[in-house]
């Protein structure tokens, strides 16, 4: 699919590895997720655009390229997606952050929204959707939405481990959309958690069962 792209630097694949071992604990998987997300934004954001301006260095003034228009904005899916924030921010400090709060249907796995703020105006930014695992797509497809809704045209989504059912479902609702991934994983089981896998991500980051 050309709007999907699976990362294969070796250094994210080393660290996904670490994420899936069930010895890792909470705090080495929880910076491991900001590490892999700070590695996955540097190349998200390549085609952010830039813009010249003029810097006085100690010898004489320059023009230089700096990043234009309104700042990026940061939209973690909750809970898990918290834990890939500070990777984005460590490359855009100046990034605006919004929140969209989703929770799963146990039985049909579907998403029910229970949160959305978002950095206003949303229209005019790059946004950057966050949540570790695509797995049946629908919160991933939920959350573009409610974007679109308020207003958002720019819009990427990154992940850390997709599934293909997630993959197929998000780009065929959002075929607009660009996908990042850390890794893409073999299939979803009966209770749509993606296999190999890491199991929950949300608990495995927060320490929480």
């Amino acid at each position: 699919m050309e709007n999907v792209y699976v990362m294969d630097h070796p250094l994210i694949a080393h660290k996904i590895s670490r994420l899936r071992d069930e010895r890792t604990g909470t705090n080495e998987f929880r910076r491991l997720v900001e590490e892999i997300a700070v590695l996955m934004g540097y190349e998200a954001l390549r085609d952010l655009k830039t813009e010249k301006v003029l810097v006085k260095t100690p010898l004489e003034t320059c023009e230089t390229p700096m990043i234009a228009g309104k700042k990026l904005a940061v939209v973690p899916i909750l809970r898990a997606g918290l834990g890939m924030t500070g990777g984005l921010l460590t490359l855009v400090p100046s990034a605006k952050v919004g929140h969209i709060g989703l929770y799963r249907d146990h039985e049909t796995f579907e998403p029910h929204e229970y949160y959305c703020k978002l950095p206003d105006p949303i229209e005019e930014r790059l946004i950057v959707v966050l949540d570790p695992m695509l797995a049946t797509g629908g919160s991933a497809s939920a959350a573009v939405n409610f974007i679109k809704k308020h207003g958002g045209r720019q819009i990427k989504f990154m992940c850390i481990i997709a599934a293909p059912e997630g993959i197929q479902r998000l780009s065929r609702e959002h075929p607009d959309i660009q996908i990042y991934c850390g890794c893409v994983d073999r299939k979803l089981n009966e209770e749509a958690y993606i296999c190999p896998g890491l199991g929950d991500a949300g608990d495995r980051i927060f320490g929480t069962k």
